[in-house]
């Protein structure tokens, strides 16, 4: 697994090595990151990567211009390649690494776009979404399938790539669509 695109471009990213974690696929990155990149929403960001894994989502936004990532995630071994990985790529001063539960830590963390991609069988995309910081406008959802937006957010955004679907959820407010139209 490599970074895709931006100053950190054909790095290398260590994965977890056990069945805990999904990474996602460079197609699915390089799809999310277009469609981010269109939107203008990436470059100076502040962003919280959740269910980590690799951080793979998470270090390619900053990778595309993002200012800081947070990656929040419980799994040891997803812990460690998240830590190998901003080692090796130089980030550290630039990321945070949280061990916890993201749907708990969500909204300690001041953020403006977040990444979510829990095991596929997760089902509290409410709870989720209601925890994150108020900051958070735009989220992108990955799962097994569309992700429903619940009260206070609006499905911008759904696309399929093989068994994962990935969903742009933007938070409303009132008297404007912010960056998705």
């Amino acid at each position: 697994m490599r970074i895709v695109a931006g100053e950190l471009r054909g790095r290398r990213l260590v994965a977890p090595r056990r069945a805990a974690t999904r990474p996602t696929t460079d197609r699915v990155r390089e799809a999310v990151f277009n469609a981010l990149g269109s939107l203008g929403v990436v470059d100076g960001a502040l962003v919280v990567d959740l269910y980590a894994g690799s951080g793979a989502l998470g270090f390619e936004a900053l990778s595309r211009g993002a200012e800081h990532c947070t990656f929040v995630e419980r799994d040891r071994a997803a812990l460690s390649a998240i830590e190998a990985n901003r080692a090796e790529l130089g980030l550290r001063g630039r990321t945070r690494v949280v061990n916890g539960d993201p749907v708990t830590m969500a909204g300690g963390v001041d953020a403006d776009l977040a990444f979510a991609d829990p095991p596929y069988d997760f089902d509290a995309w409410p709870r989720l979404l209601g925890a994150l910081a108020p900051g958070v406008g735009l989220v992108v959802a990955e799962a097994a399938g569309e992700v429903a937006a619940p009260a206070g957010w609006t499905a911008r955004r759904t696309r399929r790539y093989g068994r994962t679907w990935v969903t742009f959820l933007q938070r409303d407010e009132p008297g404007g669509e912010g960056p998705l139209r």
